[in-house]
Protein backbone atom coordinates (compact mmCIF):
# COMPACT_ATOMS: atom_id res chain seq x y z
CA UNK A 1 0.00 0.00 0.00
CA UNK A 2 1.81 3.28 -1.18
CA UNK A 3 0.66 5.88 1.50
CA UNK A 4 2.65 8.53 0.28
CA UNK A 5 2.40 12.29 1.09
CA UNK A 6 -0.08 13.22 -1.38
CA UNK A 7 -2.82 16.24 -0.32
CA UNK A 8 -4.54 16.01 -3.20
CA UNK A 9 -7.87 16.94 -2.53
CA UNK A 10 -7.63 16.93 1.03
CA UNK A 11 -9.43 19.61 3.28
CA UNK A 12 -6.87 21.86 5.10
CA UNK A 13 -7.43 25.09 7.87
CA UNK A 14 -4.69 27.18 7.87
CA UNK A 15 -4.74 29.41 10.88
CA UNK A 16 -2.12 32.68 11.31
CA UNK A 17 -1.73 31.97 7.32
CA UNK A 18 -1.40 35.56 6.06
CA UNK A 19 2.31 35.52 6.77
CA UNK A 20 5.08 33.56 8.13
CA UNK A 21 5.03 30.03 8.29
CA UNK A 22 1.37 30.09 7.93
CA UNK A 23 1.50 31.98 4.17
CA UNK A 24 4.50 28.89 3.72
CA UNK A 25 1.96 26.43 5.11
CA UNK A 26 -0.72 27.55 2.95
CA UNK A 27 1.40 27.76 -0.41
CA UNK A 28 2.78 24.56 0.44
CA UNK A 29 -0.72 22.85 0.52
CA UNK A 30 -1.77 24.51 -2.63
CA UNK A 31 1.10 23.36 -4.53
CA UNK A 32 -0.36 19.98 -3.44
CA UNK A 33 -3.55 19.81 -4.50
CA UNK A 34 -5.13 20.89 -1.22
CA UNK A 35 -8.41 22.60 -0.49
CA UNK A 36 -7.01 25.56 1.68
CA UNK A 37 -9.15 27.52 3.81
CA UNK A 38 -6.80 30.60 5.08
CA UNK A 39 -7.49 32.41 8.38
CA UNK A 40 -6.08 35.68 10.10
CA UNK A 41 -7.62 38.63 11.17
CA UNK A 42 -5.89 40.45 8.08
CA UNK A 43 -8.64 39.10 5.44
CA UNK A 44 -7.51 41.89 2.71
CA UNK A 45 -3.96 40.08 3.07
CA UNK A 46 -5.81 36.83 2.51
CA UNK A 47 -7.77 37.77 -0.26
CA UNK A 48 -4.93 38.83 -2.34
CA UNK A 49 -3.36 35.45 -1.32
CA UNK A 50 -6.25 34.03 -2.84
CA UNK A 51 -5.06 34.20 -6.92
CA UNK A 52 -1.37 32.86 -6.13
CA UNK A 53 -2.65 29.76 -4.34
CA UNK A 54 -5.01 28.96 -6.97
CA UNK A 55 -2.28 29.27 -9.37
CA UNK A 56 0.24 27.00 -7.18
CA UNK A 57 -2.26 24.49 -7.55
CA UNK A 58 -4.98 24.91 -4.85
CA UNK A 59 -8.29 22.97 -5.58
CA UNK A 60 -9.90 25.68 -4.03
CA UNK A 61 -8.85 28.49 -1.16
CA UNK A 62 -11.43 30.20 1.34
CA UNK A 63 -10.38 33.12 2.68
CA UNK A 64 -11.63 33.75 6.33
CA UNK A 65 -11.25 36.52 8.84
CA UNK A 66 -10.37 35.22 12.38
CA UNK A 67 -9.47 36.07 15.73
CA UNK A 68 -8.31 33.50 17.94
CA UNK A 69 -8.69 35.52 21.20
CA UNK A 70 -12.41 35.10 20.10
CA UNK A 71 -14.29 31.68 20.41
CA UNK A 72 -17.23 32.88 18.73
CA UNK A 73 -14.89 33.93 15.71
CA UNK A 74 -13.26 30.55 16.19
CA UNK A 75 -16.10 28.49 15.52
CA UNK A 76 -17.62 30.86 12.89
CA UNK A 77 -14.19 29.64 11.36
CA UNK A 78 -14.21 26.36 11.20
CA UNK A 79 -17.97 25.98 10.46
CA UNK A 80 -17.17 28.43 7.31
CA UNK A 81 -14.49 25.63 6.00
CA UNK A 82 -16.54 23.05 6.72
CA UNK A 83 -19.17 24.33 4.99
CA UNK A 84 -17.29 25.61 1.98
CA UNK A 85 -15.58 22.43 1.35
CA UNK A 86 -17.84 19.74 3.04
CA UNK A 87 -15.46 18.82 5.41
CA UNK A 88 -12.31 19.51 7.18
CA UNK A 89 -9.25 16.49 6.93
CA UNK A 90 -6.33 18.91 8.71
CA UNK A 91 -6.08 21.49 10.98
CA UNK A 92 -2.53 23.58 11.19
CA UNK A 93 -2.77 25.33 14.13
CA UNK A 94 0.06 28.00 13.73
CA UNK A 95 -1.11 31.32 15.08
CA UNK A 96 0.81 32.61 17.04
CA UNK A 97 2.78 35.95 18.32
CA UNK A 98 5.57 37.39 20.90
CA UNK A 99 6.08 40.14 23.05
CA UNK A 100 9.83 40.41 23.62
CA UNK A 101 11.19 41.74 26.99
CA UNK A 102 13.18 40.90 30.12
CA UNK A 103 10.38 38.76 32.34
CA UNK A 104 10.48 41.30 35.15
CA UNK A 105 9.58 44.21 32.69
CA UNK A 106 6.45 42.57 31.21
CA UNK A 107 3.16 43.37 32.18
CA UNK A 108 0.44 40.91 33.25
CA UNK A 109 -1.10 42.70 30.12
CA UNK A 110 1.69 41.36 27.79
CA UNK A 111 1.63 37.62 29.79
CA UNK A 112 -2.26 37.37 28.89
CA UNK A 113 -1.87 38.69 25.66
CA UNK A 114 1.09 35.73 24.45
CA UNK A 115 -0.78 33.16 26.25
CA UNK A 116 -4.12 34.30 24.48
CA UNK A 117 -3.42 33.81 20.72
CA UNK A 118 -0.49 31.12 21.54
CA UNK A 119 -1.84 28.73 23.92
CA UNK A 120 -5.76 29.09 24.60
CA UNK A 121 -6.46 29.92 20.52
CA UNK A 122 -4.59 26.90 19.93
CA UNK A 123 -6.63 25.17 22.48
CA UNK A 124 -9.87 26.53 20.96
CA UNK A 125 -9.03 26.16 17.82
CA UNK A 126 -8.21 21.98 18.52
CA UNK A 127 -11.24 21.60 20.57
CA UNK A 128 -13.39 23.48 17.95
CA UNK A 129 -12.39 20.67 15.13
CA UNK A 130 -11.64 17.85 17.24
CA UNK A 131 -15.60 17.87 18.44
CA UNK A 132 -16.27 18.47 14.77
CA UNK A 133 -14.42 15.43 13.76
CA UNK A 134 -15.93 12.92 17.04
CA UNK A 135 -19.30 14.28 15.78
CA UNK A 136 -18.80 13.22 12.24
CA UNK A 137 -17.07 10.26 12.89
CA UNK A 138 -14.51 11.75 9.92
CA UNK A 139 -11.55 11.95 11.57
CA UNK A 140 -8.43 14.46 11.32
CA UNK A 141 -5.13 15.40 11.93
CA UNK A 142 -4.32 18.79 13.90
CA UNK A 143 -0.77 19.82 13.54
CA UNK A 144 0.43 22.51 16.16
CA UNK A 145 2.95 24.57 15.02
CA UNK A 146 5.21 24.94 18.84
CA UNK A 147 8.84 26.03 18.77
CA UNK A 148 12.33 24.76 19.79
CA UNK A 149 11.50 27.29 22.32
CA UNK A 150 9.32 24.92 23.99
CA UNK A 151 11.53 23.00 25.07
CA UNK A 152 14.38 25.43 25.49
CA UNK A 153 14.61 29.14 26.58
CA UNK A 154 16.27 32.39 25.10
CA UNK A 155 16.56 35.30 27.25
CA UNK A 156 13.73 38.37 26.79
CA UNK A 157 11.28 35.68 25.46
CA UNK A 158 9.96 33.86 28.23
CA UNK A 159 6.25 33.88 28.15
CA UNK A 160 6.38 33.34 24.23
CA UNK A 161 8.56 29.44 25.53
CA UNK A 162 5.70 29.12 28.40
CA UNK A 163 3.16 29.23 26.06
CA UNK A 164 5.22 26.94 23.24
CA UNK A 165 5.68 24.54 26.03
CA UNK A 166 2.27 24.67 26.55
CA UNK A 167 1.45 23.46 23.36
CA UNK A 168 3.81 20.63 22.88
CA UNK A 169 1.92 19.14 26.32
CA UNK A 170 -0.91 20.12 24.54
CA UNK A 171 -0.30 18.40 22.15
CA UNK A 172 0.05 15.02 23.99
CA UNK A 173 -2.90 15.47 25.64
CA UNK A 174 -5.23 15.68 22.89
CA UNK A 175 -3.12 12.53 21.36
CA UNK A 176 -4.36 10.54 24.20
CA UNK A 177 -8.15 11.90 24.28
CA UNK A 178 -8.80 11.94 20.23
CA UNK A 179 -7.14 9.00 19.23
CA UNK A 180 -10.44 7.05 19.72
CA UNK A 181 -11.94 8.98 17.81
CA UNK A 182 -9.72 8.82 14.67
CA UNK A 183 -7.84 12.31 15.38
CA UNK A 184 -4.36 12.25 15.04
CA UNK A 185 -2.25 15.33 17.08
CA UNK A 186 1.31 16.03 16.40
CA UNK A 187 3.74 18.99 16.72
CA UNK A 188 6.61 21.00 14.72
CA UNK A 189 8.79 22.47 16.06
CA UNK A 190 10.57 24.61 14.28
CA UNK A 191 14.24 26.25 14.69
CA UNK A 192 15.32 30.09 13.94
CA UNK A 193 13.88 30.70 10.13
CA UNK A 194 13.54 34.41 9.31
CA UNK A 195 9.95 35.81 8.37
CA UNK A 196 8.90 39.27 8.02
CA UNK A 197 8.94 39.27 11.88
CA UNK A 198 12.28 38.87 12.34
CA UNK A 199 13.67 40.44 9.44
CA UNK A 200 17.00 41.53 9.67
CA UNK A 201 17.76 40.02 12.74
CA UNK A 202 20.42 37.32 11.79
CA UNK A 203 22.52 39.97 9.87
CA UNK A 204 23.12 41.58 13.01
CA UNK A 205 26.03 40.66 15.40
CA UNK A 206 23.44 38.86 17.84
CA UNK A 207 22.25 37.21 15.06
CA UNK A 208 25.32 36.04 13.68
CA UNK A 209 25.87 34.72 17.41
CA UNK A 210 22.52 33.07 17.44
CA UNK A 211 23.24 31.48 14.15
CA UNK A 212 26.71 29.89 15.61
CA UNK A 213 25.16 28.11 18.47
CA UNK A 214 23.22 26.00 15.69
CA UNK A 215 24.94 22.73 14.99
CA UNK A 216 24.45 23.08 11.43
CA UNK A 217 25.39 26.90 11.75
CA UNK A 218 22.82 28.29 9.74
CA UNK A 219 19.31 29.37 9.97
CA UNK A 220 16.24 27.47 8.77
CA UNK A 221 15.23 27.53 4.71
CA UNK A 222 11.28 27.92 5.25
CA UNK A 223 11.36 24.84 2.30
CA UNK A 224 13.25 22.55 5.48
CA UNK A 225 9.67 22.68 6.57
CA UNK A 226 7.86 20.89 4.17
CA UNK A 227 8.85 17.37 4.06
CA UNK A 228 7.83 16.82 8.29
CA UNK A 229 4.74 19.14 7.40
CA UNK A 230 3.52 16.58 4.16
CA UNK A 231 3.92 13.86 6.66
CA UNK A 232 1.78 14.96 9.28
CA UNK A 233 -0.66 16.35 6.89
CA UNK A 234 -1.06 13.27 4.68
CA UNK A 235 -2.20 9.72 5.07
CA UNK A 236 1.73 8.48 5.65
CA UNK A 237 1.84 9.09 9.40
CA UNK A 238 -1.65 7.51 9.55
CA UNK A 239 -0.27 5.64 12.88
CA UNK A 240 1.27 8.45 14.31
CA UNK A 241 0.34 10.62 17.32
CA UNK A 242 1.64 12.59 20.48
CA UNK A 243 4.95 13.34 18.02
CA UNK A 244 7.14 16.40 17.95
CA UNK A 245 9.15 17.26 15.38
CA UNK A 246 12.32 19.57 16.06
CA UNK A 247 13.27 20.93 12.63
CA UNK A 248 15.90 23.11 13.74
CA UNK A 249 19.75 22.48 12.09
CA UNK A 250 20.20 20.46 15.38
CA UNK A 251 19.50 23.53 18.08
CA UNK A 252 17.84 21.34 20.60
CA UNK A 253 21.24 18.88 20.84
CA UNK A 254 23.73 21.83 20.98
CA UNK A 255 26.19 21.62 24.20
CA UNK A 256 25.25 24.12 26.78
Amino acid sequence: MDLGTDLSGKRVLVTGASSGLGAHFSELCATHGAHVAIAARRIDRLEEMRPRLMALGAASVCPIELDVKDGASIHACRAKAVETFGGLDVLVNNAGIAREGAALDQTAEDFDAVMGVNLRGVWLMAISCGRHWRDTADGGSIINISSVLGVRVSKDLASYAISKAGVIQMTKALALELARHNVRVNALAPGYFETEINEGFFETQAGQEMISRVPMRRIGDLDDLNGPFLLLASEASRYMTGAVFPVDGGHLVSSL
